[in-house]
């Protein structure tokens, strides 16, 4: 039965998922699509909840006329059917009701419904742009998903509890008093009054608090997950003091929103229980009086007085409820920032796959500035042949990276356009450009998985004779035999730690290697490729790249340049331009800046304040 109603709502949809609204209301709409039939039969239940318990409320003032009036022998005969009726209700109509509101409150939504908006918040995340990560904490973006999913269920599971139990009770609770004279309302309509009051003024301050809290909090978090990242960085520099220091910031502006809340609580709840005293003494006091002058029952004294004393605890609950709620929309309102942001590079409706049978790259008039309008790229113009293998040489900020990016798409051109085999790639499907690019970096990342997980990222249907094949090529084996990890697992089956932080440099350097390796796609970047490994080492993967770059169009980007000098073509970058072009040989009787780079090397690197 249990899992029946775990399987009504899927929290890991299908759909793709697009941009969130950026209004409040039109957000939590955007992620409630799909459970609103579950969420509509939730507050169904609870409003017949309501009703019943209300309804007993009224019966129990029935019962004590009932005693006081009528004969102890035949009071069993003479109310045997609203008996059995109110019994029926109590031992099996209420906790029916209560058991299936449990089921769909429990089981179908407070698991699932935050779970579905994880799973399409996480998606979209991960078609942003490089700049939206580089704008922003990893730990920040992942506190905010987490926050915000929570603060979507919270807003609105709370707002069906306070609008429909409570409308529904206060106005069960209007009629049932009201129903035995109409005075007896007073001093709850009072009470109404002054609550509705303290509501207004202190709720929408709390909502404020919440959402300065929100964003502290992701703050906060945000320097705890950078200095763990960083934890290398950190401890080279001697630095734990200055990080904690950091830190401490963080979360004493945190704190800082904590007490401001806390104070704003204090208060709340102080007037509140003074507001609630004050209309048990005054309803039990209207009450008596009427009974005194005999214009009510005893049984109506009795609802009065039990029904302001289920008022007490019920108040203070909603009350807490409706802080909850406006603490849930600040954290929803401050995720917005951050869920709701538009994706900066898109695929076109209907793009098609892109399809690479030469690999002949051209860049044709690309003008490229990070939107600064100026500075980076201004008509510029490679053409590199299928099967080419070319060095890009430049001093730093000469635009190499750039160049590299705009290939793999992860900016869009400003103005030109950058084609593989003729087909524009803005205008292809960005997951088949990358993967007809296989691209070993200088800064290797690897996941926090096993070996072999890492190593198949390259090609995920690869096997287990095709990885090891890629081992022994990016000469591995060695390394990764001797592995193990914290939980006892070896070999291939060894976790590698956050970013591959447990390998030496060389050893994520060979690993990234392997993986580009089983990728084996017909355009290969190395940039720095081999900067990280010793020279024995580059030495038997060099001839093993060479062999990789067989039949294959390669860019390959070197400050060392003895490593590059073998290209089939030389690239000379310099301030978003090519300066120069040729063998190296040509290059070097030209005399330009090449030229002039070689001789200035040290240790066979590029002096880079040239």
């Amino acid at each position: 039965m249990f899992s029946w109603f775990e399987r009504r709502l899927n929290p890991f949809p299908a759909e793709e998922p697009t941009q969130p609204p950026q209004g409040f209301f039109a957000f939590c709409w955007h992620f409630t699509r799909g459970a609103t039939p579950y969420i509509v039969a939730t507050a169904l239940l609870m409003a017949a909840i309501a009703i019943a318990e209300v309804w007993l409320f009224g019966f129990l003032g029935q019962i004590v006329d009932w005693l006081a009036q009528q004969d102890r022998e035949t009071f069993i005969d003479d109310q045997f059917w609203p008996l059995l009726g109110m019994s029926v209700l109590v031992l099996v109509g209420l906790p029916l009701l209560v058991w299936f509101h449990s089921l769909l409150t429990h089981q179908t939504l407070l698991g699932n419904f935050p779970m579905r908006i994880r799973w399409l918040g996480h998606r979209y995340l991960m078609k942003q742009s490089m700049s939206y990560y580089q704008d922003e904490f990893a730990g920040r973006v992942a506190t905010k998903l987490m926050q915000t999913a929570l603060a979507v269920r919270q807003c609105i599971m709370t707002f069906i509890e306070i609008v429909n139990y409570v409308v529904v009770y206060f106005l069960g609770m209007f009629f049932i008093i009201g129903s035995a004279d109409w005075r007896m309302m007073l001093p709850l309509a009072s009470w109404l009054v002054l609550y509705a009051l303290l509501l207004r003024y202190f709720v929408p301050r709390l909502g404020k608090v919440s959402a300065l809290q929100a964003d502290a909090r992701s703050i906060m978090t945000g320097r705890i997950v950078d200095s763990y990242t960083n934890i290398q960085t950190v401890k080279l520099f001697s630095h734990s003091q200055r990080e904690a220091a950091f830190a401490k910031q963080g979360m004493d502006k945190f704190l800082d929103t904590v007490h401001a809340q806390m104070r704003l609580v204090t208060k709340l709840y102080g007037f509140l229980y003074f507001i609630n005293c004050a209309l048990l003494f005054s309803s039990a006091a209207t009450a008596i009086w009427l009974w005194r002058g005999d214009m009510v029952s005893l049984g109506a004294v009795a609802v009065v007085i039990g029904l302001v004393l289920r008022l007490f605890g019920m108040s203070q609950m909603v009350m807490w409820q409706m802080s909850t709620l406006f603490e849930s929309i600040g954290t929803v309102q401050d995720g917005i920032g951050s869920l709701s942001v538009p994706q900066r590079i898109v695929d076109k409706p209907n793009a098609p796959q892109l399809t690479v049978s030469n690999g002949d790259i051209q860049f044709d008039q690309v003008r490229f500035h990070y939107g600064k309008g100026s500075g980076v790229m201004e008509n510029f113009n490679l053409h590199i042949k299928p099967g080419e293998k070319v060095g890009i040489v430049g001093r730093s900020g000469a635009g190499k990276s750039t160049l590299v990016n705009l290939l793999l798409r992860f900016y869009d051109v400003e103005g030109g356009a950058i084609r593989i085999d003729g087909q524009n790639i803005s205008e292809v499907q960005q997951d088949s450009l990358r993967a007809q690019i296989g691209m070993v970096t200088q800064d290797t990342s690897l996941l926090h998985r096993s070996v072999r997980d890492n190593i198949l990222y390259g090609r995920p249907d690869a096997s287990a004779d095709d990885v090891q094949h890629a081992i022994e090529r990016a000469h591995c084996a060695s390394f990764i035999a001797d592995l193990s990890d914290s939980k006892g697992r070896t070999g291939l089956d060894a976790h590698v730690g956050e970013r591959g932080v447990k390998l030496s440099g060389g050893q994520r350097q060979r690993i990234a290697i392997a993986r580009v390796m089983l990728k084996d796609a017909p355009i290969l970047i190395l940039d720095e490729a081999t900067s990280a490994l010793d020279s024995e080492v580059e030495n038997a993967i060099q001839d093993n790249l060479y062999q990789l770059m067989q039949g294959k169009t390669v860019i390959a980007i070197a400050h060392r340049l003895s490593t590059i000098a073998a290209m089939d073509r030389l690239v000379v970058m310099d301030n978003g331009e090519v300066i120069e072009q040729g063998s190296h040989e040509q290059l070097l009787a030209q005399d330009g800046l090449y030229a002039k780079l070689w001789r200035h090397q040290s240790g066979g690197f590029l002096a880079e304040h040239l």
